[in-house]
């Protein structure tokens, strides 16, 4: 027979609590260790700092996040402490009462990890905001002044750092506020893995969704890998429904590189957009999109013009009639030039196929029969994806859309 399952005192088992443990031994970040404290309660749990900033939530709804962080009734507040000093709060709404033993158990292995990641002096969400988008936007681009910047802010970016842009995009209808709530996961994933990272809405022009620009300082690119792929585990727990896209740039060793950074993780996050397989791409893993960006660098009426001149009006044809051209080409290159294997990935019968394919040569002057012509709209394709413009069936459908568009400074540069 199956032996019986052992339980801890107060009723939660074994396995719950062994869940909980090896999230804080392995180093999981604060989050997990949440996410799994509030599977084993059966409860919604919201970690906060000793100064009220939410560091954690593990909620069954967005409503459910909403009456924890509004203390509604029917959420339990706890102290966190470790000795005699408080490191925070657990607010809670469970379904059934734990044990006070549970309970003194689990809120003791959450403050020692709350100890362990949250580090003080941390920057304001406005202030951090603003550091970053003046980076973003060349309005600070010296070496001094961004390291006296940040240090204002509780960084050291005297050995360089990292950007990393995460974007979100609702696929069913969302609730007031969700933006806020992107911004909380990013923060909350990145800092439980490095502590010092700030994170902000980019407000850029055309950003289609949420943005948020994360800065990791540091020259450790492990330990930057290692953010994005918190925030993504934090972005996919918490927000149901929604599509992301992950950019992260090559560490800028010289701080006064950092708006380069910023463009190379966005650059990143448009590869994914424009048909990547993993939600998650480095600067480094975009292939000829780099040699582009340098272009984009150079000369961008260049790259705009070279654009305009292969695929722009298929673009401009799929926006006005809803056809899928841009969809066709792109998928028809992927498949080598193979007619066959494009109208089986695209469930499209091939005749289809064939009639897309002559409506590109006759809209671009470009022959996909050609080497040169796959060749110049394959480039023209990277180029739209460089310049941050969407294709009518991509993830940037709302008016205006120029959802990625790398940012350039007065007088053309990138």
């Amino acid at each position: 027979m199956p032996q019986a399952t052992r339980n801890a005192p107060g009723g939660l088992d074994f396995a719950a609590l062994d869940a909980i443990t090896e999230a804080v031994e392995s180093a999981a970040g604060l989050p997990e260790v949440v996410r799994a404290a509030a599977r084993a309660l059966d409860a919604s749990l919201s970690v906060s700092d000793a100064a009220g900033a939410t560091l954690a939530v593990a909620a069954r709804s967005p409503a459910d996040e909403r009456s924890l962080q509004n203390g509604s009734s029917g959420v339990t507040t706890v102290s966190l402490r470790l000795g005699e000093m408080t490191v925070g709060q657990l607010r809670m709404r469970a379904k059934s009462e734990p044990g006070p033993s549970v309970l003194r158990l689990v809120t003791t292995l959450i403050a020692s990890e709350v100890e362990r990641a949250h580090a003080p002096g941390r920057a304001s969400a406005q202030a951090a905001g603003d550091f970053l988008r003046a980076i973003a936007t060349r309005v600070i681009g010296g070496r001094d002044e961004i390291v006296d910047r940040g240090k204002e802010l509780g960084l050291e970016l005297g050995e360089g750092a990292s950007v990393i842009v995460a974007r979100a995009h609702p696929q069913v209808p969302t609730e007031e506020g969700w933006r806020s709530r992107v911004l909380g996961a990013v923060e909350r994933g990145a800092r439980a893995v490095a502590s010092r990272s700030i994170a902000g809405q980019s407000e850029r022009d055309g950003a289609l969704g949420a943005e948020i620009l994360l800065l990791v300082p540091g020259a450790d690119e492990g330990l930057v890998r290692r953010a994005g792929e918190a925030v993504l585990r934090e972005l996919e727990a918490g927000l149901g429904g929604y599509t992301f896209a992950l950019g992260r740039s090559r560490v800028a060793e010289d701080p006064a590189d950092l708006g380069r950074a910023v463009n190379e993780a966005l650059l990143a996050a448009n590869v994914v957009e424009g048909g990547s397989e993993s939600p998650m791409l480095a600067f480094d893993e975009t292939g000829a999109y780099r040699l582009l960006l340098s272009a984009m660098s150079e000369d961008p009426a260049e790259l705009q013009r070279f654009y305009a001149e292969t695929v722009e009006p298929l673009v401009a044809y799929d926006e006005q009639y809803e056809t899928d051209l841009i969809q066709t080409l792109e998928t028809f290159l992927d498949a080598d030039g193979n007619v066959a294997g494009t109208a089986q990935r695209m469930f499209t019968h091939r005749h289809t196929i064939y009639y897309r394919l002559e409506r590109v040569r006759e809209l671009s002057g470009l022959d996909v029969s050609s080497s040169d012509g796959r060749e110049k709209l394959s480039l023209g394709l990277k180029a739209m994806r460089v310049l941050g413009i969407a294709s009518a069936s991509g993830p940037a459908t709302e008016a205006g859309a120029g959802g990625g568009r790398v940012p350039r400074a007065a007088g053309g540069r990138a």
